[in-house]
Parts: C-alpha cells; structure tokens; sequence
C-alpha cells in the first residue's frame, strides 16, 4: 500500500478523538499511515511506536530533515498531509518536488477567526487587527492553492472562510466511530439531565444558555457542565440565585471521562452563538453525545439543519434565553422513551452520513486519485 504521513499540530498527550478513529484505524485500511505529534517536554526525536512519531515543537519548520536524521525515510511517502499549521505547510510545501509527494491540508477550525471574533466580542480589535487579519487570510489561501487537495471539515466553512481556494477539495468532517458506541445509562430520577461539555468564554456567550435555564419555570432538569475551567463556571452560575442545586461542575481530565458522564445524561447541550466560526461545522460534543445516543439541543443553523431535524433526532432553537427557555421547558415534558428515541435516531442518523469506515473510504479514493 501506499504511504502517507499525517503532521499533526497537536501534542501528543491529547485525546485525539478525530485522529485516533480515522487516521490511526479505518484509513489504515487503505494506506501504509505514519503520524506526527509535536511536544513542547522532550528535547529530541521519540518513535512511540512503528507509526507514531514525537518531535520538540522548535523542529516544526525542518521537520523532514529530523524526521530523516532519525531513519525515516520521506522518500517512501506518496502523500504528506498538514493539519492547519501554514508554517508547517511551507516547509512541507519547500520539499515537494525534491521527495515527490502529493500535498494535503486539513483545517479543523478556523482558530484565528475564531480568536479575531472573540476580540471583538471583548472590544478588543482596531483597524490594524481587521487589516491583519485580512492579508493572513489571503496569504494563508494563496499557500493553500499551492496543496494538491484541501480537506476542511465542511461545505460550510469552506463557503465561509476559504471560497478562493480553487484546488481539488474533500469535505473531512468529524463523525462518529461505529466500532467504539458508548450505551447511554438510564437513571432513575423523574428530572431530565442535561450535559454541557466544552470552553466557557466571551464568545460562546454560555452565560445565555445559563440564564436561559433560570427561567424555565419547572425544577425536574439537572444540569452538568464539564469545563476546563469549574471555577469560571461556577462564578457565573453563582449570579442567578437558587441554581447551585440544579448544577454540578466537572472537569473531566480524559476522554474516558468525558464520556462516562455524557453516557449518564438523557440530554447533550450543543447552543453556541449563531456567528460563522461555529455555525459552519458540526462540535465535536455532538458527536461525543450522540456515540452513546444521548440526543441534543443545538442552535438551529444552516449548517445543523443539513444535518437534523428538529423533534426527530434533535431539537433546535434559536441562540436566546427566551427560546432556548421554551425549549428546554418542551424537553422535559417529554416522556423519558421519548427523549431516548430522538437519541436513538440521531445516533442512526450520523452512522449513516458520518461513519469513520465510510469517510475514511472515501478519502482513500480521492487520495489516491490525485
């Protein structure tokens, strides 16, 4: 089979809940794949094992010169893919005609657009930033023009963010592992539990979500919030009077974690602000709440509504407390069955458009087309 090495630009001792499932299991399927993880805690080379490399993050920009040196052999690759790092992408994109290889880049997110909007949420941008901003974005789309295949996680936000970008493309979005499905516990309790996984911040504005939940007028919810930081959490849940008692506070340090409590939940929150950086993909806590058929309610975008639908495999509303409210207040009248058949059909939903067998399929076959 042919090769390919996936460069990384996240350390090794993260959950890599898109990466473990595609590239280090189903595409391995069709292609020989070497991976790159970059670490900011050890001073030279590691082979973690045959197909998993450790480099110091200062070897980013001479990568395959190390890689080399340590009995790699770039010569071997067909394909080198990136993972949203341009510096990456010059140096790997410098080597191209010496080794031969195809060239990929895989955007996650749109983190700079994402950190420029939280800048401005916090009045924190001047003319000078909007200008930046604007040549990085087309310097960064002319680099990516010179890839042989653009591989970003939507039709959305390749609508959105990267329309000149005129390369051959593949939607790569997130999904869902059909080999690793959690069971969703079923409690005994007559509330209905409602799981929030994820940053709390400025631009996800979770303080509606929470002022959204002190005006539903019922007391059977509970909601839990994993976070990396509980006591931001907490500081906030403390300015609306008599919620302490209906909230809990975690902060899951693993995956492992992560999803045995969203296996104990009967519903996913997924309600971010309406604004491009997140209405163009689908959250990765959707997908981590549908693996174990826990449904979701999410804010109701073009992008989502491609995906589900409202009160058949999931519940939509519009980004306000009022709405977000009247929802919630919907939810929890329901019938627990019912509440676990909107899960059941979405889980359905995503294994038939969002399965890691079936995406990794398909790139393999663009890949190895080009």
């Amino acid at each position: 089979m042919k090769k390919l090495l996936y460069i990384t630009d996240q350390d090794e001792y993260i959950d890599h809940s898109f990466i473990g499932p595609l590239f280090e299991t189903h595409l391995k399927k069709y292609l020989n794949i070497d991976i790159v993880y970059f670490t900011e805690f050890k001073s030279d080379f590691e082979r973690k094992d045959e197909h998993r490399f450790t480099v110091p993050t200062r070897y980013k920009t001479s990568l395959l010169d190390k890689l080399n040196r340590n009995e790699i052999n770039i010569d071997e690759y067909e394909f080198v893919i990136v993972r949203n790092d341009t510096s990456i992408l010059k140096h790997i994109l410098q080597q191209k005609d010496k080794y031969n290889y195809k060239v990929g880049y895989r955007l996650s997110f749109p983190k700079r657009r994402a950190k420029l909007q939280e800048d401005i949420a916090n009045n924190n941008v001047g003319l000078f930033d909007m200008i930046s901003s604007k040549l990085k974005t087309n310097s960064e789309t002319k680099i990516i023009n010179e890839c042989d295949i653009f591989l970003p996680t939507s039709q959305s936000m390749h609508e959105e963010f990267f329309d000149d970008v005129t390369i051959k493309t593949f939607i790569c979005s997130p999904g869902i592992n059909p080999d690793i499905l959690h069971p969703n516990i079923q409690h005994e309790g007559n509330e209905k539990r409602f799981f929030y996984a994820g940053t709390l911040d400025s631009l996800r504005e979770f303080e509606v979500v929470i002022e959204a939940f002190s005006l539903v007028a019922s007391d059977k919810w509970k909601l839990t919030i994993s976070t990396k930081d509980p006591k931001y959490a907490l500081e906030m849940i403390q300015k609306f009077q008599g919620l302490e008692n209906n909230i809990e506070i975690h902060n899951a340090t693993t995956r492992a974690q992560l999803l045995d409590l969203i296996a104990a939940a009967d519903i996913g929150v997924a309600l971010l602000p309406d604004i491009p950086v997140y209405n163009t993909s689908t959250p990765i806590k959707i997908l981590d709440y549908y693996s174990s058929a826990v449904p979701c309610i999410m804010t109701n975008t073009s992008h989502s509504n491609r995906i589900f639908t409202d009160h058949h495999d999931a519940w939509f509303s519009t980004f306000s407390k009022t709405k977000i409210a009247q929802k919630v207040e919907e939810i929890i009248k329901l019938s627990k069955d019912d509440v676990a058949e909107v899960g059941i059909r979405g889980q359905k939903r995503l294994l038939d458009i969002r399965n890691y067998q079936t995406i990794s399929k398909n790139l393999a076959s663009s890949l190895l087309a080009l």
